[in-house]
């Protein structure tokens, strides 16, 4: 198969075969008659791992080294396992941020309602953030 061909058979841009090839996550041969990269069933076979590999939150790095632990005949599963039990908390994490920054965006929102939009005036830039007072984070200490 040729790149373009791959691409959509695995649904993806010609451009992503090529990053992935550079990146040596696929490794098609050359065409001896024209030069071309030439893909095989086996790299449709990792091109779709791959994909599935990015929806769970693998970095190309770490599906680098799944598929090298996969080519040498080794499993990658435990690695696959322990990677997303550490992975787990810190998304978890990364939602109550977003979480409480959402609702920080919903305050300012509802309470630049009413306020009137101001020009800069070489004393204030904008004085929607200017005005806003951020309501104290759960963990803070009050001094």
């Amino acid at each position: 198969m040729k790149v373009i061909e791959l691409a959509r058979s695995a649904g993806v841009t010609a451009e992503t075969v090529r990053h992935y090839t550079r990146e040596g996550l696929l490794h098609p041969e050359r065409d001896p008659h024209n030069g071309y990269q030439r893909y095989g069933n086996d790299s449709l076979t990792r091109l779709r791992f791959i994909q599935r590999a990015r929806t769970l939150g693998f970095s190309l790095k770490e599906i680098g080294e799944i598929l090298g632990h996969a080519d040498h005949g080794d499993s990658p599963c435990p690695m696959v396992r322990d990677l997303l039990a550490a992975r787990l908390p810190e998304i978890k994490q990364r939602i109550r941020e977003l979480e409480q920054l959402a609702a920080r965006m919903e305050s300012a929102l509802s309470n630049w309602a009413e306020m009137p939009d101001g020009a800069p005036d070489g004393n204030t830039i904008c004085q929607l953030i200017e005005h806003w007072n951020q309501p104290r984070e759960p963990h803070e200490e009050r001094s």
